[in-house]
């Protein structure tokens, strides 16, 4: 009996929550109705009939439009917990956005928007709804026709806004990504790295993403990849020994080889004399390293030769074991962004 008890008193929880929730959302709905009827029933009769161009009130029927289609991606929104008061279920925003919880969320957003504030005019969506539209787009890779159901815009839309935050994310967030110094990077160094690379200061890579063939002969030659047999464009990551991203290339064409990206990406202008890069057998750069009087370590070569020697074995061993870990976070970060996974639309690099 106490069982059954407690099952009745839990079902009624259930129930009254239910209900709570219910009734806050048909509050919601009410408001926005409210809303559209006040703006409406502020509007005076026209004397003539009413046109885009002759209206008895300042608004106009553009802004009468735009203000009908807010409320109406509100209500979208609100659906599927998109608003600033609705979107604080971390399991919504690790799997809509990537970031871990909603405080993170709204720094982010709070750091990015801080440069466009006060220019947001005539537009049917918040600042805020734009930003979770973008994050959508990086972490789900949703097409646009489908974003712009969801927010309740037209798919030129969605492409507009895409194209106008991709750069103010750049811009924003470009400066978080930064290159310890050697200090920092000594003090917490995992022992593998300690016993075997204790100079290490970075571990480099390079990582390619399919792109749409662009119409220009030339832009083709550039983008297009041997390796991939795809057009394709380029960066260069590299990561400290703890596996934090230490900095990341512009993208460059699929043709460019490893060398030549490495050596006019920027990243030699971070090191220092002493620093030990760690690299693939692609990145046969120690002369351009050898210039900042730093040295890199990469895989011997078999060509030549009969068999490695038995130092030079245990040397690319070593390597091997070490290097897997930039592998590891480039997988971990296409993994996490599934737009690194498709064909980039041509626009979205030209």
């Amino acid at each position: 009996e106490a069982e059954k008890k407690k099952e009745e008193e839990r079902r009624k929880e259930v129930r009254a929550r239910e209900e709570e929730a219910m009734a806050e959302a048909e509050a919601r709905e009410s408001a926005a109705t409210v809303l559209l009827e006040l703006t409406a029933s502020n509007l005076p009769e026209p004397t003539t009939s009413v046109s885009d161009a002759v209206v008895q009130t300042d608004l106009t029927m553009y802004d009468i439009r735009c203000l009908e289609d807010k409320c109406t991606s509100v209500r979208v929104a609100e659906k599927y917990l998109l608003t600033d008061d609705g979107f604080k279920s971390d399991d919504a925003i690790k799997f809509y956005t990537g970031l871990p919880s909603y405080p993170r969320l709204k720094a982010v957003f709070d750091l990015a928007s801080s440069c466009i504030k006060g220019k947001h005019v005539n537009s049917l969506l918040t600042l805020f709804q734009e930003f979770l539209l973008i994050l959508m787009k990086i972490r789900l890779n949703l097409r646009d026709q489908d974003l712009g159901f969801r927010f309740g815009v037209s798919q030129s839309t969605v492409s507009r806004i895409f194209r106008k935050w991709i750069d103010i994310l750049y811009v924003r967030l470009k400066p978080t990504i930064q290159w310890p110094s050697r200090e920092a990077v000594a003090k917490t160094m995992p022992f593998d790295f300690r016993r075997d690379f204790g100079r290490c200061i970075c571990i480099i890579d390079c990582f390619e993403v399919f792109c749409e063939r662009p119409t220009d002969l030339m832009a083709q030659a550039q983008t297009f990849s041997n390796y991939k047999h795809h057009n394709t464009v380029k960066f260069l990551i590299a990561i400290t020994p703890q596996g934090v991203v230490s900095f990341v290339s512009k993208g460059w064409g699929g043709q460019v080889s490893d060398k030549y990206l490495t050596e006019n990406c920027g990243l030699l202008n971070y090191l220092e004399p002493g620093d030990v890069v760690l690299a693939d057998r692609g990145f046969t750069v120690q002369d351009s390293v050898g210039i900042c009087c730093a040295e890199v370590k990469i895989p011997p070569f078999t060509k030549g030769k009969k068999q490695l020697t038995q130092p030079e074995v245990d040397t690319a061993r070593q390597l091997s074991r070490i290097r897997i870990h930039v592998e590891r976070v480039i997988g971990v970060i296409r993994q996490k962004y599934s737009i690194l996974e498709s064909t980039l639309n041509i626009n979205m690099i030209m």
